[in-house]
Parts: structure tokens; C-alpha cells; sequence
């Protein structure tokens, strides 16, 4: 990767322009051209989708990838879908969102003290990325962590590839991470040490349709862990 870009809005742009995994780049654009029938008079994102929050977050959310008609459609990161409608949901109730909602990248939207991004920036077929792609997209991650992290108080993972992503990326940056890794689980905390300080590692199942209709995950579960991170933020 040459080097890092001095600011997100940069890094947005190269995120936006990466072609680097063939697989995803023809998935996210037959979706695209295909669309869902429900969205058929939308025109569709069919990109990479950067982060989307503060410049300055106290809380990074870290999560999967998009999902194929929610931001690869829109093109911010889980609008327009399911677990987005869960995760802002819960992120309005305990303080880190202005708003419920998230349908639209212009629909008001604003996260307080929070950034939320992903392991992976492209939709994956099935959802499912592979070992290489994940390596191949971990790059963006590091280079959002280095413009973030001095703001960085509890990192929240979304489910286990978000956690690997997130531990591996504070690795990689130099943090103290514990030995053996962190084991993933709903609730499952870590100290991480950063150079400005300790930063809290949080887990949480994945807001998927997957974990929520099952009730693997309910909505006071979601909101014990985002409640936890929220309390980071001091305003």
C-alpha cells in the first residue's frame, strides 16, 4: 500500500476507487446493475464503502462487510438493511446516535462520539469474505485505526470476523494485545494498550437477521454492550 493518506476524506476517496479483490468487485457491480426488485428505480452504490461517523471517535464500531441492497445500495455502512435497523436502533437508545433510523446517506443521520466501520469494505457473496480478501481489505482498517486511534477509547466488534479484524489491527498498529488472543463472545471485553492509553475491546453478536430472528441476539442484549461503550464517550 503507498502511503498512508493524511486525512480520512483521502482515505475515503482511495477506499471508494479499490479494486483490489476481483471476486468483490464483480459481485458488489452485478448487484448493482441487477438490483432487488424492491429498488429497482434506485441507482446503487455498487463500491467500496468507507467509514461513516466523527473524525474524532471515543468509540469505533467495527463490523463485517456490507451487505449486498444495504450500503453496497446506498454507500454508507448499515444503511438500508436489517441489522442496520437493529444497530442504530439501539445505537439511538443509549446515546450514540441523533436518530433511530438509517435508510438513506441523506437522511440525518449523525453518531455522537462514534465511527463505525468494517473488516471488509465490498459486499462478499453470501457475506461470507474470503481468508484473502479479508488480508487484502485489512490495509484500509489499519490506515482509518492510525488517522482514529488517538481519539480511541473502546473499540466494539460485531461479531467474530469483526473481532479478529479489530484485535489484529490494534496488533498490527503496535498495541499491547493480550496473549492468547481475546476469545470472542457476546459481552467478551479486553484491555488493549495503546499509546494514549488503555482502549476497551467489546464483543457483540452480529446484528444479522440471522442472530435477531433466531433471538440469539435481543435488543436488551445489543444495547447492554453498545450501553457500555457509550459510557466512553464524554461528550
Amino acid at each position: 500500500m503507498p502511503a498512508r493518506p493524511a486525512d480520512l476524506p483521502a482515505l475515503d476517496a482511495r477506499i471508494v476507487a479499490c479494486r483490489r479483490c476481483p471476486r468483490l468487485v464483480r459481485w458488489r457491480e452485478q448487484v448493482a446493475r441487477d438490483k432487488r426488485a424492491a429498488y429497482a428505480g434506485e441507482t446503487y452504490w455498487g463500491r467500496p464503502v468507507p467509514g461513516f461517523g466523527v473524525a474524532t471517535p471515543q468509540v469505533l464500531v467495527v463490523g463485517l462487510a456490507p451487505a449486498a441492497h444495504g450500503a453496497n445500495r446506498t454507500g454508507r455502512m448499515f444503511t438500508g438493511d436489517r441489522s442496520g435497523d437493529w444497530l442504530f436502533a439501539s445505537m439511538h437508545r443509549v446515546g450514540m446516535a441523533n436518530q433511530p433510523t438509517s435508510v438513506s446517506a441523506d437522511d440525518g443521520l449523525a453518531l455522537i462520539g462514534t465511527r463505525v466501520v468494517a473488516a471488509v469494505r465490498c459486499a462478499p457473496p453470501d457475506n461470507k469474505p474470503t481468508t484473502d480478501e479479508k488480508a487484502r481489505c485489512a490495509t484500509w482498517l489499519d490506515a482509518e485505526l492510525a488517522l482514529v486511534a488517538p481519539s480511541v477509547r473502546c473499540v466494539v466488534a460485531l461479531g467474530s470476523i469483526g473481532w479478529d479484524a479489530a484485535l489484529a489491527a490494534c496488533r498490527r498498529a503496535g498495541w499491547d494485545v493480550p496473549r492468547p488472543k481475546p476469545r470472542f463472545g457476546h459481552g467478551a471485553e479486553a484491555v488493549l494498550g495503546a499509546p494514549h492509553g488503555d482502549v476497551l475491546l467489546l464483543g457483540s453478536y452480529h446484528p444479522s437477521q440471522q442472530n435477531t430472528f433466531t433471538g440469539r441476539l435481543t435488543e436488551p442484549m445489543l444495547d447492554a454492550v453498545l450501553g457500555r461503550a457509550a459510557a466512553m464517550i464524554t461528550g
